[in-house]
């Protein structure tokens, strides 16, 4: 899967899956602009472990809800590497919290649409003039997306089936410039997201009813992604792959 030389921005690359994928695109010989948000220490460390192995990046504190910040990524990002960019990875997401509609405002459901959503309309809006022809844009949506997701997840799975129509949208959109748009929708990952928000007891039963009968890991979400970010998916475009062990067919 050759991308290498090509500039990568990975929105939200500084831990788990976000990690995964900037290191991965990294080891394939790609130039990488990663953001961090929180943790500064999470920026460091993934930078460090790029360089160590020999890649290149570059590791921006950026909201990706605030267009300003976005667009100094893009800034930074060019001013770093000096090319067109290539390949754009959306990331950036969560769930927050688990809220039941009765629970549930108007402030903070638009929460995480803003942090689900909107943060990738900002990224593509100010990355897509600036891509070269040939480039490859990877949303990641979920399984929750797929299936309404677990309790209190009512908002958080809205705004991942919005990824999953955005990503269509744009692959009509962008096809005829030679740029690819897909996404990807992972099931349970062995992450701090389900570390947070998933029981013990519950992450057990749901490996157990996954026909592999296990979580998946970060790594494997980022190599499914960097083939969707290569060439050799040349004929991929507006596709929603599932990766989550075939506990949920679509």
């Amino acid at each position: 899967m050759n991308i290498e030389n090509k500039v990568a921005i990975v929105a939200g690359g500084s831990r788990d899956i976000g990690r995964a994928v900037s290191e991965t695109l990294a080891g394939m010989g790609a130039k990488v602009a990663f953001t961090w948000c929180n943790s500064s220490e999470d920026g460091k460390a993934t930078a460090a472990a790029i360089e160590a192995a020999g890649g290149r990046a570059i590791a921006v504190r950026c909201d990706m809800t605030r267009t300003s910040d976005v667009k100094s990524l893009v800034r930074e990002t060019r001013e770093a590497f000096g090319d067109s960019i290539g390949i754009l990875v959306n990331v950036t997401g969560g769930l927050v919290a688990r809220k039941p509609l009765a629970e549930m405002d108007e402030a903070f459901f638009e929460r995480i649409m803003r942090l689900n959503v909107t943060s990738a309309f900002l990224t593509c809006k100010f990355v897509v003039p600036h891509m070269s022809e040939g480039g490859s844009i990877v949303n990641l949506a979920s399984q929750a997306g797929r299936d309404g997701g677990g309790p209190g997840a009512m908002a958080y799975a809205t705004s991942k089936g919005a990824m999953m129509t955005m990503t269509r949208a744009l692959a009509k959109e962008l096809g005829p410039s030679n740029i690819r748009v897909n996404c990807v929708c992972p099931g349970l990952i062995a992450t701090t997201f389900h570390d947070t928000f998933t029981k013990d007891a519950v992450r057990a039963n749901v490996a157990a009813a996954t026909p592999l009968r296990r979580e998946g890991s970060s790594q494997e979400i980022a190599d499914l992604v960097a083939y969707l970010a290569s060439p050799q998916a040349s004929f991929i475009t507006g596709a929603s792959v599932d990766i989550n062990g075939g506990l949920y067919f679509s």
